[in-house]
Parts: C-alpha cells; sequence; structure tokens
C-alpha cells in the first residue's frame, strides 16, 4: 500500500548533544574534517550507509541511541568543543576584516547552480562547483557574500549505463525537509515567499530556503509551492531540464525574483544591502532588470537607473562558444514582460539589452550574455585565454575599438583547497612539518619531505581509489543486468603500483572523451605494456539532450568492456562530488584534451595538482598560463590559428588524429618511461648524485615534478587567491563606483545619465578630420619624439567631455597597429564651430615598422573603462 500524503519527522535531540543540529545544518563540516570525523564516530556503520550525510544519519538514531550518545560524556565533550570551534570561526575577524571600512559590506553572488557537497545535489560541472567554492572560500576569508540560486527538486540526474552501455537519466525527487536547509518564515510563522506575474494572469510563487556555507547564507528559490499552478510548480524542477518557455521562467526566477529574496532576506534578518552585484553567467541576468525596476519605481529614469545599476554590478563569463550561451526569441521576453515583471521600465528598452544588433547577430533573438555585459560596469573571464576568447567573441559589441580593448577582463578560477585535498595528504602536512602545511598557504615546505615518504603516499592514494572504482564498477555491471557470477573480475581490476591516469567531466563534444579512441590498437598496446602499462580512469555526463555526447559514452564504455583490457580501463558512472573526492587524489596524471580554445578554464586539473597529480593537458584555460614544463606535460594543438578565433587549419578528423598520436606519444615515451624509477634514462644527477636511475624503486624525478607541483601550483590555484583576486579588482572598485552613484540622491548616476546621453546624441558629429606630425627625421631613431597634432571637430561637445589620444606601435603587413601604446594629446586651440586642434608629442620607442594613428573617445570620471560606452572616433586615411 502507498502512503497518501507524507513528512518529514525532525530529531529532536538531547540537550546536551543538541549542538549536532548546528553542526549538521552548517555546511562548513563538508570541508571540515574534524567536524565530519565526529558524525562518522558516532556510527561509523550508519555513517556509510547514509552516504556520509549529517542530517540522514542524525534523522537515523532512534530515541535510544540518542540518549546513550547524550550520556557519552566523551560524545559530549566533542560536541562541545566543534560548536565552540564552529562559533568561533562564525564570528572573529579573518583576511577581509583587516581591508578596512571601505570595502562593501555585501556582497550579492548569483548563481544557477553550487556544487557544495553531494548530500545538495545542485550542480551539474564546472560552473556550479566553482560557485560552491567561491562560497566557501568567501567563508574562509570572512568575504561578506550572500548567494543566490534555484532549489531544484530534482537536482541534475542520476547517471547510470543500459546493457549495451547507453546513458540512462533518473530524477530522483529531494525532500527539502530532509537536507540542511532551513526555510525562511515571516514573523508569523508562515513561509517568506517572493511572486513574479506571469501571463494570462497566472504567478510564479517562490519559498526561500536558506543554506549555511559556514558564513554564508545562500538562498535557494522553491516553486514547488502551494498556490502555484502545477505548470508553475515545475519550474524548478530540474537543472537545465527544459528549454524554451520553461528555461526562461527559471531565469526570471533566479534574477528578479532572487533580488526580491535578497530584499525580503535583509527584511527578516537585517543584514545590510548588497553593495556588489556579482552575475555568474547570463543564467542570472534578469537581476539587472529586477534592481532597475526597483529604482524606477523610486523616481529614476531608464537611463539614470541604469547607469545606477551598471556602477556595482560584475558579469563573469564561463562560456568561450556561442552555442554556450542560452539565447531567447524576443517574442518570448516581450510575452513575459507584457505580464507587468517590470512595470516601470519600457519593455523596449529590456529588449535593447539582449539585443544582437552587432554583424553576425540575429536581431531576433535576446541573447542573456549580451544582457549580462551591458547590466554591468565590469566583466571577466575565468582564465588569461578565456580573456581572449571573450574580447574576441563579444568585441561586435564595441565596433571600432581593437580585440585587446575590449573591457572584458580576467579572474582564473581557483578550487577550494580544504574541500578537494585528500584527507592523507593533509595529515601527511602535519606528521612531516607538525601542522597543515601544504593547505596552509606554506606550499613550498613540500620540498622538505622525503621522497620515499612522497612515494609511499601515492600509493596508498592510488590503492584508496582503486578500492573505490572496484565497488562502483561492480555496482554499475549489476545495474546493467551482470548477475554476480559473472563479476568475480571487478575484484583485480587496476593494479596498484600501475601508473594510473584519470579524466572526469562533462561531456560535450569539444572536451573529445573519445580522443584517446583515436587508435584503439595504439591505446591497447599502452594499457598493456609489458613494462610500463598504464591504466585509465573515466567518468563524465552527457546532457540528457546530447545525442552525440551519449554516443561518445557508449563507444568508450564498449571500449572498456573488452575482456583483453577491461583490468586496465574503466568507467564510472554518475560523476559528482563523492567520487571526484577520491579520483582526483588517487590518479598519478589528469588528463584533459578539449579543443582548444574552447576549455574556459577546467578546474579538475588544479584538484588533482593539490594532491600531487601531474597534469597532461592541451594548453587550454588554467593550464595555458601556468604550465611551466615542471609540472606535467603540454599536448601539442594542430591547430595554430585557434587562438585567434579563425577557422581551422586541420579538418577536424586530421587534427584529432595529430593531436591524439601526440597524447599517445607523450604517455609512452614521456609520462611512463618517468613514472616507472627503473626506466628512467636521463642521466645521473636527476635522482641524486649516488642514485641517478633511482634503483630504490622510488622514481625521483616523478617526485621532484611533484613537489614543484605542490610548492608552485598550491597557492596559484587556490579559491582563496582568486577570491582576494575577485574582491581588489573587481568587488571594491564596483563598491566605489555604486557608492558614488547613489550618493546625495543618486546625482551622479543622474548626472552620468544625462552625460552620456548628450554624447550618444552628439557622437555623429565627432570626427578626426586631418592628423599631422612634426620634428621626424628622415632616418628615425628610438627614443626620437615627434610632435603629433589633431585636427578634431567635437560638434557640440566640449573637450574635456573626450580624451583624443595618439595610438602608436608595430605596423603589420596589412597596416595594422600592434603592440600599441598610447600617448593622449592635448587641446592646444580651439579653432571654431566646434573644432579643434589637439597636439602632443611621441616618442619613438621600437625599431623596424613603426605607425600611429588617432582616435577620440568619451571621458568621464564615472567611467570604468574608455571602451565601456562602446563610442570611438578613429581617423581614417
Amino acid at each position: 500500500m502507498k502512503a497518501i500524503r507524507r513528512f518529514t519527522v525532525r530529531t529532536v535531540l538531547p540537550e546536551s548533544i543538541a549542538p549536532l543540529a548546528r553542526l549538521a545544518g552548517n555546511l562548513r563540516w563538508s570541508w571540515h574534517r574534524p567536524t565530519q570525523q565526529l558524525f562518522e564516530q558516532l556510527d561509523p556503520k550508519a555513517w556509510a550507509e547514509v552516504g556520509q550525510d549529517p542530517v540522514a544519519l542524525l534523522g537515523s538514531f532512534t530515541r535510544e541511541r540518542l540518549r546513550e550518545l547524550a550520556a557519552n560524556q566523551q560524545v559530549v565533550t566533542r560536541v562541545r568543543e566543534l560548536d565552540a570551534d564552529l562559533e568561533q570561526y562564525l564570528t572573529e575577524d579573518r583576511w577581509y576584516q583587516t581591508l578596512g571600512a571601505d570595502a562593501p559590506a555585501s556582497i550579492a553572488y548569483f548563481s544557477p547552480e553550487y556544487g557544495i557537497t553531494h548530500v545538495l545535489p545542485q550542480y551539474s560541472g564546472g560552473l556550479g562547483i566553482l560557485a560552491g567554492d567561491h562560497l566557501k572560500a568567501a567563508s574562509d576569508l570572512g568575504v561578506p557574500l550572500v548567494g543566490v540560486g534555484l532549489l531544484y527538486a530534482a537536482g541534475y540526474f542520476k547517471q547510470s549505463l543500459s546493457r549495451d552501455a547507453w546513458q540512462q537519466e533518473t530524477y530522483p525527487v529531494l525532500d527539502p525537509d530532509g537536507l540542511p536547509l532551513t526555510l525562511l518564515r515571516e514573523a508569523d510563522g508562515q513561509p517568506a515567499q517572493v511572486t513574479l506575474p506571469l501571463p494570462n494572469g497566472r504567478r510564479l510563487g517562490a519559498f526561500i530556503w536558506r543554506a549555511d556555507v559556514g558564513r554564508v547564507p545562500l538562498l535557494l528559490l522553491d516553486s514547488n509551492i502551494p498556490g502555484n499552478d502545477e505548470a508553475a510548480r515545475g519550474i524548478t524542477d530540474r537543472l537545465y531540464g527544459g528549454g524554451g518557455d520553461h528555461r526562461l521562467q527559471q531565469e526570471l526566477l533566479l534574477g528578479m525574483g532572487g533580488v526580491k529574496a535578497l530584499r525580503v532576506h535583509q527584511r527578516l534578518t537585517g543584514a545590510p544591502a548588497p553593495e556588489v552585484f556579482h552575475t555568474n553567467e547570463g543564467h542570472a541576468g534578469f537581476l539587472g532588470v529586477e534592481r532597475i525596476q526597483e529604482l524606477a519605481a523610486a523616481g529614476l529614469s531608464w537611463d539614470e537607473a541604469l547607469a545606477a545599476g551598471r556602477a556595482n554590478t560584475v558579469f563573469t563569463t564561463h562560456t568561450p562558444v556561442p552555442a554556450g550561451i542560452d539565447r531567447f526569441d524576443k517574442a518570448q521576453i516581450q510575452h513575459f514582460f507584457s505580464a507587468g515583471l517590470a512595470p516601470d521600465v519600457p519593455t523596449a528598452k529590456i529588449l535593447e539589452l539582449g539585443d544582437e544588433n552587432y554583424d553576425g547577430g540575429d536581431p531576433s533573438k535576446f541573447n542573456m550574455a549580451v544582457m549580462g555585459l551591458r547590466l554591468a560596469q565590469r566583466a571577466n573571464g575565468v582564465a588569461k585565454l578565456h580573456g581572449v576568447v571573450s574580447r574576441g567573441m563579444f568585441s561586435g559589441l564595441w565596433p571600432g575599438f581593437d580585440q585587446q580593448e575590449v573591457p572584458i577582463g580576467s579572474v582564473t578560477n581557483g578550487v577550494h583547497v580544504p574541500t578537494w585535498v585528500d584527507p592523507r595528504v593533509a595529515e601527511f602536512a602535519r606528521s612531516a612539518f607538525g601542522n597543515q602545511t601544504v593547505i596552509d598557504r606554506q606550499w613550498e615546505r613540500v620540498y622538505d619531505a622525503a621522497d620515499e615518504d612522497i612515494w609511499a603516499l601515492r600509493r596508498t592514494l592510488r590503492t584508496n581509489l582503486i578500492d573505490d572504482v572496484r565497488r562502483r564498477l561492480r555496482a554499475s555491471w549489476k545495474k546493467r543486468g551482470a548477475a554476480d557470477a559473472e563479476l568475480a573480475w571487478t575484484d583485480s581490476v587496476l593494479d596498484p603500483d600501475v601508473l594510473t591516469i584519470g579524466f572526469a567531466r562533462r561531456v560535450p563534444t569539444y572536451k573529445r572523451l573519445t580522443l584517446m579512441l583515436r587508435d584503439p590498437a595504439r591505446l591497447k598496446a599502452l594499457l598493456l605494456h609489458p613494462e610500463r602499462p598504464v591504466q585509465l580512469v573515466i567518468a563524465g555526463k552527457s546532457h540528457p539532450a546530447d545525442e552525440q555526447g551519449k554516443r561518445m559514452i557508449q563507444d568508450l564504455v564498449r571500449f572498456t568492456d573488452d575482456p583483453e583490457v577491461r583490468h586496465r580501463i574503466v568507467f564510472l558512472p554518475n560523476y559528482d562530488i563523492a567520487m571526484a573526492r577520491t579520483l582526483f587524489p588517487g590518479c598519478d596524471v589528469w588528463l584533459n584534451n578539449p579543443l582548444r580554445p574552447l576549455e574556459a578554464c577546467g578546474t579538475s586539473g588544479m584538484k588533482a595538482a593539490i594532491n600531487g597529480g601531474l597534469n597532461l593537458s592541451v594548453l587550454d584555460g588554467w593550464w595555458d598560463e601556468m604550465f611551466d614544463g615542471g609540472n606535467g606535460w603540454a599536448i601539442p594543438t594542430a591547430n595554430p590559428s585557434t587562438d585567434a578565433g579563425t577557422d581551422d587549419v586541420f579538418d577536424p578528423d586530421e587534427r584529432d588524429d595529430i593531436e591524439a598520436a601526440a597524447l599517445y606519444d607523450l604517455v609512452e615515451n614521456h609520462v611512463a618511461p618517468r613514472f616507472y624509477a627503473a626506466e628512467i634514462s636521463e642521466g645521473a644527477g636527476a635522482a641524486g648524485p649516488s642514485d641517478p636511475v633511482g634503483t630504490d624503486k622510488v622514481p625521483h624525478q616523478w617526485i621532484a615534478m611533484i613537489k614543484h607541483t605542490l610548492a608552485n601550483l598550491g597557492p596559484a590555484v587556490s579559491a582563496e587567491r582568486m577570491l582576494q583576486d575577485y574582491v581588489e579588482q573587481l568587488y571594491r572598485p564596483a563598491s566605489t563606483s555604486g557608492q558614488a552613484a547613489r550618493a546625495d540622491d543618486f546625482a551622479a548616476a543622474k548626472e552620468l545619465a544625462a552625460w552620456t546621453s548628450r554624447v550618444r546624441n552628439a557622437w555623429g558629429d565627432v570626427s578626426v578630420e586631418h592628423v599631422d606630425s612634426m620634428g621626424i627625421t628622415d632616418e628615425p631613431q628610438i627614443g626620437e619624439s615627434l610632435t603629433v597634432n589633431a585636427y578634431v571637430r567635437l560638434g557640440p561637445l566640449a573637450p574635456d567631455s573626450v580624451i583624443v589620444q595618439v595610438v602608436h606601435g608595430q605596423v603589420t603587413e596589412n597596416d595594422d597597429l600592434a603592440q600599441t601604446s598610447t600617448d593622449d594629446l592635448t587641446v592646444a586651440e580651439q579653432l571654431g564651430d566646434g573644432r579643434y586642434l589637439f597636439t602632443g608629442p611621441v616618442t619613438i620607442d621600437r625599431s623596424g615598422s613603426f605607425g600611429y594613428s588617432v582616435r577620440v573617445l568619451p571621458k568621464h570620471a564615472s567611467l570604468a573603462n574608455q571602451a565601456e560606452l562602446g563610442l570611438v572616433a578613429n581617423a581614417s586615411n
């Protein structure tokens, strides 16, 4: 018989162990090993059965068991100690509190997904994991962040394989009452909620659930509530599960509903109003529209509200390909905003925000990333190379500017070290150095560790991975329909003394899961090499609608099913945080072979690196800027033109063949020989004067690379470094701009809006009429100066509204300027009729072909970048 109604009974803890509820409810436990150990010690067997979920563990205890624990003085003492430790962590001053009073008091961070812990499955891949690490690092540093997202009833999906290796998806529904969440309630006890009007008189309401990520509150909106009709209840059904109107309503709820949720949270808790709004990818872009609606309702015009909202908004783009950006028909946007979503804002102005009014754009589409860029005064990619790619991808929004001047910077992603470093690595640091040196910002002390100890640790991590692989592989085969009698072979899969390579990520085509299969015979030879075998552990999910990605998984799994090699290569379904925390530390080498430059950052290799893994990767994402020859290997790319985003030099099949061959060669002739000590042949001195080839069976050159990786990559790839970059480069400047815009009843925003309108209206009259130079010799030399005179028409604009620059540098074969520098020219004479002479010196700073040009740009103290308005008047020949 099935239940006709269900409800969740909350565990009532005895007073002496009541702090267990707070310890379980604050997600700091997900990266705080002592708290995890406490819950494990309460009942090791039950801890494993509930998937290491503290809330589920407490819910599994009987009243008798709780009384036993409450009477155990050791347990009571430990609970109180850890509760006091949590209280100190939540209240003490940390790095951010040393920055002074001008640092923003609150920063709102919007993201469509968050990967914090496997017990709160609200993530699909790198974007969500990055968002989770962002919140955790903010908590550790004391950054006053508040996260905003959606609570998906079924998360992303659980992945399994059919007998013929086809990906299958299931969507188990989550019970919010069984998760580490608290429902925001009004003073009368009723659930707080936000509401958005929908077309045809419908409404979309949402409750607000709060997760505590250390010091950071995370607000998650849930549309599965009474009062919504069936369609509205399903809006937050699953992550990336629907398209069209369903996806649009998710993004309206995330952005506009998210701002409303922040206001409710402020009202109920007394939290300060955010001084900075960070839009993590275009999915959350409608938050800017809601903020404009707030300002418009307070009496500001569209232009004034836009100026005020942009001033303290940061937009981060995560995709290097146009296909990864959400785009809607403009008619859809018109339809939904006609319901009164922003009653004080002209819908035509909203449509302009996402307009693809540039070469190659589709005028019928509304582009979420384009809207994000237009609503934010500051924008960034997530690696240096990704910044380059993004500036090229969105250059159409800034016509007349060179790509390098497009105002999109970069902050390279990082990973939250306490989450992703294996407890054994942390314990090794404690035992070797007396503290958690390796994860406490003193990474260079790893050089003091004995090679033999590190080699033994690596084997332990590898063995732990293999134990987990065997368990998961057996379970996967049983789901595929295999009987126990068929699965004895899974007990001997992989070898703890064999070079182990890992590959795990989402499975879009550009990540090239099956590049390793380009030459199956060559791969098989590597796996079965008699002296230097390798073994591969692979995992990843394909989007449910991506048939090509599913086919790639099927092709790979069919290869792994071959009895000849299945002990050396495995595919593990249902890749998630729990699997990753064993996989990253256990692999000796992390493989990444995307099609360059389509990997925005790719933080999985960072997680391997902080555990002593070496990277074998295409020079893309973070690896492009951090590979130094001593921390791994770079897979050569066949298309040198991809940096510039031009067409492929090679046919795709030819390109993949070339790069796969390079991969095989690196593994066979460089990676494997260095791993196997007896085969090292680089010469004396590599492993020490008396042990040139590692006769002690310890591969000293390999260990040297591990030490170099930990010492140099450790601090560079940490999420703490990333957060500090965001604070200094983006959050503090945005807060300053926002405060200035809002001062004196938005006086600065109003002035900027009026100025911008005047400049835009007059810009058609701005031109460089004539340029000449004086003082150049017949044979100029480096260091000589010339005087540049520019005759400029400004029309109705005053000279202090513009900046006139001479741009100089190397001249290419096409007469383009490269490697440019700029010097400002000053007004020398008013010529009448809106014409001025600007003049100034230019120093020749390079040999070879040298040239210059002149341009006019808008100038205002409130602009964050000279290219911000997208207005420029360049001199013509």
